[in-house]
């Protein structure tokens, strides 16, 4: 679709972007720590959409856009193609991640236990109005307790279910070794369908969370072949592992957020898992886009659920940015079509109809001339 682009009114455009800031108020260091220590889950949605793990970047992106999500991932992607790419992280390996939430719907008694962890799954949903009073003063230390880590060495719930003979084998990382430099990159390569395994789980990890989960929630409510069952859920950290660049030598500059989910459905061919996984802890987009997993390779299902169309259309730049294009001129195109729309006006009902400033106006007796004949 053809636009023209914006010109003058430099002063205006100014003007328009000063007063966008001037509502959302100053952007400060104290601003960005607030937002990091209060919004945890925000930043690490920010950080998953934008595929750069920062909690500081994430939150200045955050701060800088008044909280306008895609303007905010917007930001930090723009930063991340700049940066450039130093070495390559050694695949992880999930067994090895420090657990702080790991849950299976599946089966009550798993390998190592539950673990709730942080979650208001079983809370009531209450404003705490009490915050809103002068006298309030918040239990830091109950705050503090919650992101205490669990043990390691949790075994994967679908590796328990290989063994009864329920799922099948997989090759493993020891018979088949992964280099990270060896895996394709979705931001470095164009997207085609079908999609590398990994372009898909990465692009899922990069997708718009809401976009996943509408598609993922009619896929659940029977547009698709899926009603799934989360076989486990994981939050956790994990250590970044990179070679040494002189030495060789595996080390850990840093530990980031991750999440991943397995869901399981059942149909006549047996039992099928879905993945995904993402930087942060986002759950339902997680439960959702390992939904869309399953979806995705099933031959004959809904278009809505293809990976053409899923992959597409939750990537969240490429969909608001289309969305939000819209905004800006259109009058070339808009008014051609009104030229046209006026010639086939002068052709039924005369110039005189044509040439009214309403089209609305110009139509409308004969359209309710039409209407009372056909009611006749």
């Amino acid at each position: 679709m053809a636009y023209v682009a914006t010109k003058g009114g430099e002063e205006a455009i100014q003007e328009s972007e000063r007063l966008y800031h001037q509502l959302k108020g100053d952007v400060t260091r104290e601003a960005v720590d607030i937002i990091i220590e209060t919004m945890p889950y925000l930043v690490d949605r920010v950080m998953g959409e934008a595929s750069l793990y920062s909690e500081e970047l994430a939150a200045l992106a955050i701060a800088q856009s008044g909280g306008e999500l895609y303007e905010a991932i917007l930001l930090l992607r723009a930063y991340r193609s700049t940066q450039p790419r130093l070495a390559y992280a050694q695949p992880l390996k999930l067994e090895d991640t420090l657990i702080v939430r790991r849950i299976s719907a599946s089966f009550k008694d798993i390998p190592g236990g539950q673990i709730l962890g942080p979650s208001l799954d079983y809370s009531h949903r209450l404003l705490n109005l009490a915050v809103l009073e002068d006298d309030y003063e918040p239990d830091f230390n109950e705050a503090k307790r919650a992101e205490t880590p669990a043990a390691r060495n949790y075994p994967m719930v679908a590796d328990w279910l290989r063994q009864q003979g329920m799922l099948p084998t997989v090759t493993t990382e020891a018979d088949m070794p992964i280099e990270g430099a060896d895996i394709p990159d979705v931001t470095r390569d164009a997207l085609a369908v079908p999609a590398p395994r990994a372009h898909r789980l990465q692009s899922l990890a990069r997708a718009d969370t809401g976009g996943v989960l509408a598609l993922g929630y009619a896929s659940m409510r029977g547009y698709g072949f899926v009603h799934p069952t989360v076989n486990e859920l994981r939050l956790s950290y994990a250590d970044v592992k990179v070679k040494h660049p002189v030495t060789g030598a595996l080390f850990s500059p840093g530990r980031v957020r991750t999440s991943q989910a397995e869901v399981v459905t059942n149909d006549k061919t047996g039992y099928k898992i879905g993945f995904a996984a993402t930087f942060g802890w986002n759950e339902v987009k997680l439960i959702a886009a390992a939904t869309l997993d399953i979806e995705m390779s099933n031959v004959g299902g809904h278009e809505a659920l293809s990976e053409d169309f899923v992959l597409y259309h939750t990537e969240p730049l490429e969909s608001s940015g289309f969305c939000i294009h819209f905004k800006l001129p259109h009058y070339v195109t808009f008014g051609s079509s009104t030229d046209n729309v006026r010639k086939v006006i002068s052709t039924f009902y005369g110039d005189d109809a044509a040439g009214k400033e309403s089209i609305i106006e110009a139509t409308a007796t004969p359209m309710d001339d039409l209407k009372e004949a056909t009611t006749t």
